[in-house]
């Protein structure tokens, strides 16, 4: 069952950046007190770097037992180890390098020179094994309750690596699974599927920038999650678009919030 979306608008990508990394920071502290530990989904971009840049400055992230967070990501670009397109490589510079986590509880997707070599579809299929292997029997599914997906939204309204009309949107068993032929580069790419995302207590989807608005408009605005795979992206307890006030421009006054920040 969908969420109803909640609106956050911020007044540019900077103060949404920084609130987004304290809003996450009280997420994961919560999680750990209520339950001991935490998972939280994350995203690259320019959005999802943002927020860990601002999540690495910000002087409560010492609040958070880095040793007792497990990390995930939403999707992955199929490149070697290393590189700087991957989107832990880009987590790493911004984050990950800089916090003491716990190596074994930080579940990079595999890059095209890891065991799978150039073999995507096997990637995916050992990361939702991997998945599987985290679930405990409180989650009731092939995937662990994440308490927070973060996801970018793209100016086609795609989210991970999930593109309008692709195969991997309409993916309904399969919780990771291999993308061939991507219309933006690099076209190979691992990514979660609807049914993984909608596994998460609270999915956040991030727009900032102009080149958004329509996105959010038109994910906002009843749309099919085919055509526009932002709309079928939704947690099990809650479901928020954090946007700048550029994102924002197009979608109707009724959407807004009462109080936007």
């Amino acid at each position: 069952m969908s969420t109803a979306p909640q609106l956050v608008v911020h007044r540019d990508k900077e103060l949404m950046a920084q609130a987004a990394a304290a809003r996450l920071i009280t997420r994961i502290v919560d999680a750990q007190a209520s339950r001991g530990s935490a998972s939280v989904v994350l995203t690259g971009g320019r959005n999802g770097n943002g927020l860990l840049a601002a999540l690495a400055a910000a002087p409560a992230r010492d609040a958070v037992d880095w040793g007792r967070l497990d990390l995930w990501w939403g999707d992955e670009r199929f490149l070697p180890e290393g590189d700087p397109e991957r989107n832990v490589t880009q987590a790493r510079e911004a984050l990950l390098d800089s916090v003491p986590l716990d190596p074994k509880r930080v579940h990079a997707m595999p890059a095209s020179d890891g065991p799978y070599g150039d073999d995507v579809d096997a990637a995916a299929a050992a990361y939702a094994e991997e998945l599987a292997a985290a679930a405990g029997p409180e989650n009731h599914g092939p995937v662990p309750t994440f308490d927070v997906l973060m996801l970018g939204v793209g100016p086609d309204t795609h989210v991970a690596s999930l593109f309008p009309e692709l195969p991997a949107v309409r993916e309904t068993d399969r919780t990771v699974v291999g993308v061939h032929g991507a219309p933006k580069p690099p076209p190979t790419r691992v990514t979660l599927t609807l049914p993984a995302i909608r596994a998460a207590r609270e999915v956040w989807l991030l727009a900032a920038g102009e080149d958004k608005a329509q996105a959010a408009a038109i994910a906002l605005s009843g749309a099919g999650e085919i055509q526009a795979p932002a709309a079928g992206a939704y947690g099990r307890g809650r479901t928020l678009w954090l946007l700048d006030g550029a994102a924002a421009s197009q979608l109707p006054r009724s959407l807004y919030p009462p109080a936007s920040a």
